[in-house]
């Protein structure tokens, strides 16, 4: 390809890609053949500008090619939105959009209007910070040499650790009010300082964020909970500008319970505890960690915060809901909240030990147990803790090895035997004997034979009291 001339600009500078994925060089290669103008942009450019990391999943690729002309290059390509972005398959994945302006945004969620045809200083100029505003211009693919094209000074700021808006703060963040979230995310995942002037304009809009769809809230915060930084960083930062009691008002209001803990600190300092405590995947233990305790804001008495687990699970899901997670998740969560104040004793029988698994469900241990770990690391009662849940965990594999078909609930008979022996026909007795039968039988996994089970459903039910009208 035939060599571009360097910019005027001096913030303009070159910079050797020579690592560039052969799945990006490919498609910047196809669109110059093409004679289109094309840049690398986005979050695989700003970190490798920051840090000099590679290893992104996905690239960005901005291009004066209509969207229509990017697609018809790739025939493996996907055209899904109106926002002019086609998607190239490959390791990495390349998303490929036309540079554009955007028009007024009324719904602080998508531009009105899209105008394909702007140029690239057009394009980075609607972008939401200097850092993500900063572009790579290829000069020779074959040696990776290009120039930054950097009309914002996004390069200096990542230089200086700050984050700023591109242009007028508000103006940013009024358009899209997701974009005061992102700042939080990117501020304490890059271990940035915001800008004031930026910091301000999101104390002010903060109210805003209400606004934005659960699905786009729940997504950063997703991205917050599993990056490498600590989450309490972000979220820390969101009560300090006003964002916490917009997005999260039950982990808001934790602020200012006290606690008896070894730890210092109030509940909302020992959950924010409890999520850094907890691993980042599976997310949905650091998920249940930000939500474990929001019962006690309104269960303190006395110093206890009677039944806080129970109110905890239901505030939990009714917040998940407003997230829009899916409903199997929303529901591993509140089970793990409301069950995670067991307390093993090594005096349990394995009765016990089976009816805590009965209660708990197998399939829903290893969460509740992980939830349990950051709750005791929070309060400073790790060692104490992870002894009592292995000296559990041995107890429960001690149990299981021999008692599944009971753990599952499988007796050696079903409804229809009782029926069958007992002469009656479908009826809320049948339950009734069914669940006694059970108890019985987690007390002694002996007695789970077929006869010895209806012999014990005749005595229950010769010794029923007979119904009353």
């Amino acid at each position: 390809m035939a060599e571009l001339p360097l910019p005027r600009d001096g913030r303009d500078r070159e910079l050797i890609l020579g690592d560039l994925p052969v799945a990006v060089r490919r498609v910047l290669a196809a669109l110059v053949d093409a004679g289109h103008e094309v840049a690398v942009v986005g979050g695989a450019l700003r970190d490798r500008l920051r840090d000099g990391s590679s290893a992104a999943e996905d690239w960005d690729v901005a291009t004066s090619a209509a969207p229509e002309e990017v697609a018809a290059l790739f025939p493996d390509a996907r055209w899904t939105n109106r926002f002019g972005t086609v998607t190239v398959p490959g390791t990495p994945l390349v998303q490929v959009t036309a540079f554009r302006t955007e028009g007024s945004y009324v719904d602080r969620r998508r531009p009105d209007e899209v105008r394909f045809g702007a140029s690239l200083g057009d394009d980075l100029a609607r972008r939401d910070f200097t850092m993500n505003a900063v572009a790579w211009q290829p000069i020779d693919l074959a040696t990776g040499r290009g120039r930054i094209v950097d009309p914002f000074g996004g390069r200096d700021d990542l230089a200086a650790g700050v984050l700023r808006a591109v242009g007028d703060p508000a103006a940013r963040f009024a358009e899209d009010a997701l974009r005061i979230v992102r700042a939080v995310r990117f501020a304490a995942r890059l271990g940035l300082r915001i800008d004031p002037a930026t910091a301000a304009a999101i104390r002010e809009l903060a109210p805003t964020v209400a606004t934005v769809s659960g699905e786009r809230i729940r997504d950063e915060l997703l991205r917050m909970l599993t990056a490498d930084a600590p989450p309490s960083l972000a979220l820390r930062l969101m009560e300090e500008l006003g964002i916490l009691g917009v997005v999260l008002p039950e982990v808001a209001a934790l602020r200012g319970v006290p606690q008896a803990k070894r730890v210092p600190g109030d509940a909302l300092d020992h959950t924010l505890r409890a999520v850094d405590a907890a691993p980042g995947r599976p997310p949905l233990v650091r998920v249940a960690a930000l939500f474990h305790d929001v019962g006690k804001a309104t269960t303190l008495t006395a110093g206890h915060f009677i039944g806080h687990e129970w109110v905890g699970a239901d505030l939990a899901e009714r917040a998940l809901r407003r997230l829009r997670l899916p409903a199997g998740e929303i529901a591993a969560v509140s089970h793990a909240i409301r069950h995670h104040m067991f307390a093993y004793e090594p005096t349990w029988t394995d009765a016990a030990v089976r009816r805590f698994l009965r209660r708990v469900g197998r399939d829903r241990l290893d969460l509740l147990l992980a939830l349990r770990r950051a709750d005791n690391a929070a309060s400073g009662v790790s060692a104490a803790g992870e002894a009592s849940q292995r000296a559990l965990v041995a107890r429960i594999r001690a149990v299981t090895a021999a008692d599944e078909a009971i753990l599952a609930g499988r007796l050696a008979i079903d409804g229809h035997d009782l029926q069958t022996a007992l002469g009656i026909g479908p009826s809320p007795a049948v339950g009734a004997i069914l669940d006694t039968l059970l108890e019985r039988v987690l007390d002694d996994p002996e007695l789970n034979r077929r006869e010895t089970l209806i012999a014990i459903a005749r005595e229950l039910a010769r010794d029923a009291p007979p119904p009353t009208d």
